[in-house]
């Protein structure tokens, strides 16, 4: 049965005339005629009584309407669906927290392009709790986020960034192992993010007789970083926030015993079953 015909149908239906459905449709007459009669052969009955100008149904297109409605309305689902499809089929939303969005994405997003040279990119930063919501409302479809768990996600590892300390190059401390005794009077600059991770940074300075000199405290690992390379002080910070300016050495780390093993975990997260292949691409990537 032809759609095209069963639209000619109930715009006449809807308009009450042959010509005037034809303008709705815009057609000539004579092929919203065409398309009616081409109908009236498929369902072996009359459809309308013709008055003059004027149309009316027969009983048969009196019980035959509500079916026509219903099938153009599916189809009309139906393509816009497959529309909406079509027209987000080569965008990536993808959510990030600030600290994946400047050390990560600049290095992951070349690759992907390589890989999806059709794709398009739109990146949203937020919160760890904001992304996730987002990928859960459908609002992103990927998100970098930190070691999240949620019954409705799929969540896989990424990638583990070492927490290490860091220092200008004239500190007595550049490049040297320390403890958390000896660090203990040091101007701190102190980069806080509020994960898990950060806590145990600070248990390491509990069973001392008294808190570490933290003079300035920082949400932005940024800010953090600028701040020792002004010589404010020391820092914890990720490893990928400070390769450039450690290759460059122009920042020095710390070994710190008490905070070997502790790291920031980067997940990738996505509805269960949905962007699977370009999880497992990223997955693959060397990275770090």
């Amino acid at each position: 049965m032809n759609i095209e015909n069963i639209e000619a149908f109930v715009h006449v239906v809807h308009y009450g005339s042959f010509n005037k459905a034809a303008e709705a449709l815009f057609l000539s007459q004579p092929s919203v005629t065409a398309r009616i009669q081409s109908l009236e052969r498929e369902m072996d009955c009359r459809l309308f009584d013709r008055m003059g100008k004027q149309v009316q149904l027969t009983e048969e297109g009196r019980q035959f309407l509500p079916y026509a409605q219903q099938l153009l309305q599916i189809y009309e689902k139906g393509k816009q669906i497959i529309q909406k499809r079509q027209s987000v089929r080569h965008e990536l939303r993808i959510g990030c927290t600030v600290s994946v969005s400047n050390y990560m994405i600049p290095e992951l997003l070349p690759q992907l392009r390589l890989q999806y040279p059709g794709l398009q990119f739109k990146l949203v930063t937020s919160t760890t709790d904001d992304i996730v919501n987002k990928v859960l409302n459908m609002e992103v479809d990927i998100g970098f986020v930190r070691n999240v768990s949620h019954p409705g996600l799929q969540s896989v590892k990424f990638y583990e960034d070492p927490i290490r300390l860091y220092t200008y190059p004239e500190h007595p401390l550049a490049g040297t192992a320390a403890t958390a005794e000896a660090i203990i009077d040091q101007p701190f600059v102190f980069f806080e993010c509020g994960s898990l991770d950060w806590q145990r940074i600070h248990r390491v300075f509990q069973s001392l007789d008294r808190p570490p000199k933290i003079e300035i405290l920082t949400d932005s690992s940024e800010t953090a970083k600028k701040l020792v390379l002004n010589k404010a002080g020391i820092c914890f910070l990720p490893g990928l926030c400070v390769q450039k300016e450690v290759r460059d050495r122009l920042l020095f780390p710390v070994e710190l015993a008490e905070v070997a093993g502790i790291a920031m975990q980067t997940n990738i997260i996505s509805q269960s079953g949905k962007q699977s292949e370009i999880v497992k691409f990223l997955t693959s990537l060397p990275f770090g």
